[in-house]
């Protein structure tokens, strides 16, 4: 800054001299003479009035200096407090935390923003050391489709307590792509959507997930099912946020996991396990398309006890211990049973000796033309088999008889291998040890689901049916007795759109009586779902996950 000169005022009054305006007429002279005798003293006097106005003025300019610079202050100060204010306005109330200053600074809590929203209808506080909502995903990669289960637990208590199931299927199932892994893999983005849709984002990377494959892929082989697993991993770990369990989270389950899982389900449901009482469980009897489960806690008597083997699996859940029977017949399921029933008149035709020894068959019957009469088929029905121990130009074309149910149940004993040595005492089936349920279980509830379900509740049984009730709806599907079924639209339209009606039924009739051993007066009670959660193996195996570990991916 340019320093300002003095001003004459202020020499003049720092030197103690006041100017006076002259009055007209005064002598000139004398003042002239007179200022010359002061020149001297006057000039020394001024000189050093100049100093002192000088330092003066230099004191008042750095005081104006001053004072502007605290006006600047303040006008930063109050800007900054109205952006304060602004802010303030803006910002959601909710991300303040509010203290009450009267509690003890130690029980103050800050909200999580993120997880506060997941609420529960059951309870508004977690059991200590859990987050209030879990969630967890089960795919089930079954032989005919694949499905998902987003479950959606509380843990209001130590155990967690199901709220809420969301349920997707989808066809064909990942066997149905042997030779394109990678759309295996694109084939569950359908149902991996319901999943994202449904879990709530910020819980999306502390959901588990497991893919469970079943008799489809076992069937498959090795080599072909271990190419559409990894591929599977592979999308699930690239494309989505999920938890991929660890031990098995892509994987084929094991037979006797399978029917294990569905007996938790059911019992779970149903509260006959998990509480502080030891109750009598639920048999399950499970049939899907490859395989057909078995699972009960056998009443054991005079200290017999459930024979060392696979077949013996030791439970503990909710404080208590449960033994059980379980076993898993694998090519027994539904779609295989077709496939042998099929087979087994096919091959007894196959030898010539049993052609030749046949006299006066019309041509369009004649096994030697290839053509092979069927009795689990309806009349005047064919059907091209292309049987494997034919050649493709050896196929069969077999042709339905509408026969009764017992011709047919005849194949399907044969099909059920009753006569196989049987080398662990009693069996049911198949060579494999069972203990009896007229003796071991002939009082609790049996409970039957998936096929068993699928083909009989169209046609209009009861939730609860014996199996000589079974019986008599097969004879009248058999021999094509279907007027009974007018009142049912559902069940006229099943019935003229799958030819395999008296096939199915026949089978499901012989594995539960025949196979299984249930008496005909001995009732089972069918569901596909129980207080509105599908029965089967996904909800137990979710149950099981979650009792592993707390599971959260790491970010």
């Amino acid at each position: 800054m340019q320093q300002r000169e003095p001003s004459v005022s202020n020499v003049l009054s720092a030197s103690g001299f006041t100017s006076e305006k002259q009055s007209p007429g005064s002598d000139t002279n004398k003042q002239t003479i007179h200022s010359r005798r002061k020149s001297s003293l006057a000039l020394d006097t001024a000189e050093n009035g100049f100093q002192e106005a000088k330092k003066f003025d230099q004191k008042d300019e750095k005081m104006s200096l001053n004072n502007i610079q605290n006006k600047n202050w303040l006008r930063v100060a109050g800007f900054l407090l109205l952006l304060v204010f602004v802010t303030w306005l803006f910002i959601p109330k909710e991300n303040f935390i509010s203290v009450d200053h009267s509690a003890p600074i130690q029980e103050v809590q800050i909200p999580q923003a993120s997880t506060s929203k997941i609420t529960s209808s059951h309870c508004t506080v977690a059991h200590p050391g859990r987050q209030l909502i879990q969630y967890a995903l089960m795919l089930d990669a079954g032989s005919t489709g694949s499905r998902i289960h987003v479950y959606k637990f509380n843990y209001c208590k130590e155990s967690p307590e199901l709220e809420d199931e969301i349920f997707h299927h989808i066809q064909p199932g990942l066997s149905a792509y042997p030779d394109d892994t990678d759309a295996a893999a694109r084939s569950l983005d359908v149902l991996l959507k319901v999943a994202l849709d449904n879990v709530p984002e910020e819980l999306h990377n502390c959901t588990p997930i497991a893919v469970k494959a079943t008799a489809g892929l076992r069937l498959l082989g090795q080599e072909k099912s271990a190419r559409i697993l990894n591929a599977v991993h592979y999308h699930l770990e690239t494309n989505y946020p999920f938890y991929i369990i660890e031990d098995g989270g892509v994987a084929i389950m094991d037979g006797k996991d399978e029917g294990v899982y569905a007996w938790i389900t059911v019992n779970y449901l149903l509260e006959k396990i998990g509480s502080q009482e030891k109750l009598q469980t639920a048999a399950i009897f499970d049939l899907g398309g490859g395989s057909t489960q078995i699972v009960f806690e056998p009443e054991m008597t005079d200290g017999a006890e459930v024979a060392e083997g696979e077949h013996r699996y030791e439970l503990e859940y909710g404080g208590h211990k449960y033994v059980l029977y379980q076993h898993s017949y694998l090519h027994y399921g539904l779609m295989e049973a077709r496939k042998a029933i099929k087979n087994f008149v096919v091959n007894i035709w196959s030898d010539k000796k049993n052609i030749d020894s046949i006299e006066n068959v019309d041509s369009e019957h004649n096994p030697s033309s290839g053509h092979v009469s069927h009795p689990c088929l309806p009349k005047n029905y064919t059907e091209i088999w292309p049987s494997p121990n034919l050649s493709d130009e050896d196929a069969t074309t077999l042709i339905g008889t509408g026969a009764v149910h017992a011709q047919c149940r005849y194949i399907v004993e044969q099909v059920l291998n009753k006569t196989k040595t049987c080398p662990l005492s009693p069996c049911s089936f198949d060579g494999i040890y069972q203990p009896p349920i007229s003796e071991t279980f002939s009082n609790n509830e049996i409970y039957v689901f998936s096929y068993f379900y699928d083909r009989v509740s169209p046609l209009g049984m009861p939730s609860e049916f014996s199996l000589r009730e079974l019986r008599d709806l097969t004879d009248d599907v058999c021999i094509g007795n279907i007027d009974q079924f007018e009142h049912l639209p559902e069940a006229m339209k099943e019935l003229r759109k799958n030819p395999h009606y008296c096939m199915d039924l026949s089978y499901i009739y012989g594995l539960l009586h025949i196979g299984y051993e249930i008496p005909l007066e001995r009732e089972v009670k069918m569901a596909k779902k129980i207080k509105g959660v599908e029965t089967g193996w996904c909800l137990g195996a979710a149950i099981a996950i979650l009792d592993q570990k707390q599971w959260c991916k790491p970010s």
